[in-house]
């Protein structure tokens, strides 16, 4: 089946038509990154109006580079949840228009879902079960996956989730908006044993996270430090990467060991950090484990990344009528009657 999938959860206006849930015939994103830099950070209201205007026109990019007209389309697939509500919104409405005018099935998807599915698009082979590290700005999983839509959380962030800890920390260094990606390219080269940061240990729960104390921890260091020294930046970016890096695999591994996990999934916009891809190939490599790694492209928020999850949700008895609505909170292991 050819499905036609709408992202808008965030500040990335996304369409992409894909077959059979693992070969992108298109993937077309409209960046919001330059409207957002100039407040450092996504501001909602902005995010929903720039939607609005850029979603009809990439999905009519999407359908043109595939070479395919709607009428061969099998069904349109949507983010419904998690994000901004207002983002949603744009996105949920415009496919439940486009659904109902062209008479084709409507396949709601969870943002997290689909950062996982990215990685049969550049891994047709790969099948569950796996464990899935999803590690974003907004989301930091520990997920084990039994099937394609069958989801078990058995690790999550306690406060920020890692992606929020980078962000911030370029900020405090300086660094433009967004902050992750200036800081993976500001601590090449630097020394990752500089600056040494805690990793917290939630009892009771030995796969969760807690970020806030890292963010707190770089804080205290930088009102000590001259961080207008160009090495002294590069030493303490490295490091920071790197603390947070080690902090994630060490957990995720952890889970791997205790639930008898031999392949290894990253998914989310944090596992595009350098760092991070280098370390869990070490470690995975070292514990003789399979690891699976997205390109680049579908790190970040991307509408391929929904068609593929949504064609395995669709026989699953996701499929979802004009009542669908946006759920900004929903959980990746919520049931599916919550899509209806």
């Amino acid at each position: 089946m050819t499905i036609l999938a709408l992202e808008t959860s965030c500040d990335e206006t996304a369409a992409a038509v894909v077959a059979d849930g693992r070969a992108a015939l298109s993937s077309v994103v409209a960046s919001q990154v330059e409207a957002h830099k100039i407040y450092g950070g996504v501001v909602p209201e902005i995010a929903s109006r720039m939607h609005v205007e850029a979603i009809s026109g990439v999905t009519q990019e999407a359908l043109r580079q595939a070479g395919l007209t709607l009428a061969d389309i099998g069904a349109i697939a949507v983010t419904h949840a998690p994000g901004l509500v207002g983002a949603l919104l744009v996105g949920v409405n415009f496919a439940k228009g486009l659904a109902y005018a062209a008479g084709k099935p409507l396949i709601p998807v969870h943002h997290l879902r689909a950062h996982v599915a990215a990685n049969y698009l550049t891994y047709p082979e790969l099948a569950p079960p796996f464990l899935a590290l999803v590690v974003s700005g907004g989301h930091t999983h520990i997920v084990e996956v039994a099937g394609y839509t069958d989801f078990r959380v058995l690790g999550r962030t306690r406060d920020d989730a890692a992606g929020e800890a980078l962000d911030k920390t370029a900020r405090l260094l300086g660094l433009p908006y967004p902050g992750g990606l200036h800081l993976d390219k500001l601590g090449q080269g630097g020394d990752p044993k500089a600056y040494q940061f805690p990793r917290p240990k939630v009892s009771g729960s030995p796969y969760d996270f807690s970020f806030s104390g890292l963010k707190t921890a770089a804080l205290n260091q930088l009102k000590q430090l001259r961080i207008a020294d160009c090495e002294l930046r590069i030493d303490f970016a490295a490091s920071f990467q790197h603390a947070v890096a080690d902090y994630l695999c060490g957990n995720t591994l952890r889970a791997a060991a205790d639930h008898g996990h031999t392949k290894i999934v990253l998914a989310g916009g944090v596992c595009a950090n350098s760092v991070l891809r280098a370390e869990m190939s070490r470690r995975c490599g070292a514990l003789g484990l399979a690891l699976y790694l997205p390109e680049p492209c579908y790190c970040g928020d991307n509408a391929a990344m929904v068609a593929a999850q949504g064609y395995y949700e669709q026989p699953a008895g996701r499929a979802a009528g004009l009542a669908l609505n946006a759920l900004p909170g929903l959980g990746i292991d919520a049931a599916s009657d919550h899509a209806k």
